[in-house]
Formats: structure tokens, C-alpha cells, sequence
């Protein structure tokens, strides 16, 4: 048994979040690059440049690459051999959270309740946790910020299981072209397709933590990725929607078994900026 105090845990949730708003990981900006290098477009080309040169300054200054430091979105796998001294998990966290944002001047964007009163909670929390239990006794910790701009084009369908996979494949690309420029595009595309209406949802979101651009283990999804992908860069809605040949970064698509009739699809855009940091304790 391996104790892990949630002392720890804030300091690492709290270090994760200056992190992920300061400095994006390394096989996102290698997609931006990509998608600068190959750009045609003249707006488009421009933009991309003024992406690229932000990453770089925000990183080397240690300041955050966008002004919506999102809201936290948390995903914990807690080893079944793990445990937690000194209080609760989820208190633990949301700890972390407020710490990282004040002591990180990270801009705090959550309202203490959606419509009655919409005052600023002061600390950026609390954080929407994932958590689930695995074997082992490590404790893996992947904080995601996300932006309100993009987390607006989210989607969610309900598609008939006789609309198949022309029916996904419309949808996803309807989601992501009727987006235009307000997910702040190049995107990376979370599709989740199964389970219920919020598994749907949960899924597409669990796919934006994959590697970018990383290909489904499934040989059949892998290929139904690119596919997406190749027809939304055809739509030329562009970097920053200002028209060109990169909307996408990259398409990832997570799946789980559902009910006979019924074959939920939802879509979640992750902006330019996709942000996320790991830990494993």
C-alpha cells in the first residue's frame, strides 16, 4: 500500500495548472508547425506565424499563451493499492486549483453557480474531476484547461444506429465547419461515439488527452480519423477561421459499447492552445 498525501496532491495540481498555462506541450506545437509549414493561404499563413511566436513567448516568460485559462478538467486514475492521508481527494485537488491560479495570476473564470448568481468564485474552482480506480499503486493525475471559446462548439447527437457512419462523419464535420473561427482553429477534434448521451460527451473529451495526432489503436477508427480530418481541412475555414487548408489539427475518436438502439455521438474542439499536464505520484 502506498500512501500519497493530499498535500501532494495539491502541490502537483497546483504546479500542473502554471504549467499547462504557460507552455504547451511539445507534440501539439509540433502539429502547429507542421500546419505553418504547409500553409498557402496568406491570412492563413499569417496567423499560424502569430500562433507559433505566442507559444514561444509564453513559454519562455512564463506567462499564459491565452487570456481564458480555462475551467480545470481533471482526470485521475487511482491505483487500488493507493492511499490518500490527510483529507478528501476532491478537496485535495480543488486546493491545487486555487493555489496554481492565484499563485500563477491565471485569470479565475468559474461563476459560484450558472444562473441565479453568476459571481466569481475568486479561485478558479472548483475543477470537474474524472476519476476511476485501476490496479496498481500509482496515482496518475492529467490536469486539461479548458477555454470557453472552444468548449462552446461542443456537440452532442443522438443519432439513429440506420444513420451509420455516413451519419457520424456528417455530423462531426457539421460540428467542427459550423464552429468557424469561434473554437480559435487550427483545432484538435475529440469525438466520442457510444456508451449514453454523457459517456458520449465524457469520451470526446477523454480523446483530446490522447498524443496529439496520434492514430486509434483500431486500424478502422485510425482510418476513419484521417478521413475526418482530410474533409474538414477541405472545408477552408482555415487558422483563426480566416480561410486556408488547416481547420484541424487532428481528429481523435474513443468508443464504448451502447444500447441496440440508440448510437450517441459527441463532439468537443480543443482551440490551438491545447493544454494538459501529467503526473504520475
Amino acid at each position: 500500500m502506498k500512501e500519497i498525501s493530499t498535500a501532494t496532491i495539491t502541490e502537483e495540481v497546483a504546479r500542473l495548472c502554471i504549467e499547462a498555462a504557460c507552455d504547451l506541450p511539445v507534440d501539439v506545437e509540433k502539429l502547429i508547425q507542421e500546419a505553418t509549414d504547409k500553409e498557402e493561404s496568406e491570412f492563413g499563413k499569417y496567423a499560424m506565424e502569430k500562433v507559433c511566436k505566442n507559444v514561444k513567448i509564453a513559454r519562455e516568460t512564463n506567462v499564459p499563451m491565452c487570456q481564458d485559462t480555462g475551467m480545470v478538467i481533471v482526470f485521475a486514475e487511482i491505483g487500488q493499492e493507493v492511499h490518500i492521508t490527510g483529507g478528501s481527494f476532491e478537496d485535495a485537488v480543488n486546493a491545487g486549483v486555487a493555489k496554481g491560479y492565484i499563485d500563477g495570476y491565471l485569470r479565475k473564470s468559474t461563476v459560484i453557480d450558472p444562473v441565479l448568481n453568476r459571481k466569481n468564485a475568486g479561485d478558479n474552482t472548483p475543477a470537474i474531476i474524472y476519476a476511476r480506480l485501476v490496479p496498481g499503486d500509482e496515482l496518475s493525475i492529467t490536469i486539461m484547461p479548458k477555454g470557453a471559446g472552444s468548449e462552446n462548439m461542443s456537440q452532442l447527437k443522438m443519432l439513429k444506429p440506420a444513420q451509420g457512419l455516413e451519419g457520424i462523419k456528417q455530423f462531426v464535420i457539421d460540428s467542427v465547419v459550423n464552429a468557424g473561427g469561434n473554437p480559435c482553429p487550427p483545432t484538435i477534434v475529440g469525438v466520442g461515439i457510444g456508451g449514453n448521451a454523457d459517456k458520449a460527451m465524457q469520451l470526446s473529451k477523454e480523446a483530446l488527452r490522447r498524443e496529439a495526432g496520434a492514430p486509434n489503436p483500431n486500424p478502422e477508427y485510425a482510418k476513419l480519423e484521417q478521413e475526418l480530418l482530410e474533409a474538414i481541412n477541405k472545408s477552408g475555414v482555415g487558422p483563426q477561421g480566416f480561410g486556408g487548408r488547416t481547420t484541424a489539427l487532428a481528429v481523435h475518436i474513443e468508443t464504448y459499447p451502447t444500447h441496440i438502439a440508440t448510437m450517441p455521438v459527441g463532439v468537443t474542439l480543443n482551440c490551438h492552445a491545447a493544454r494538459h499536464k501529467h503526473v504520475v505520484l
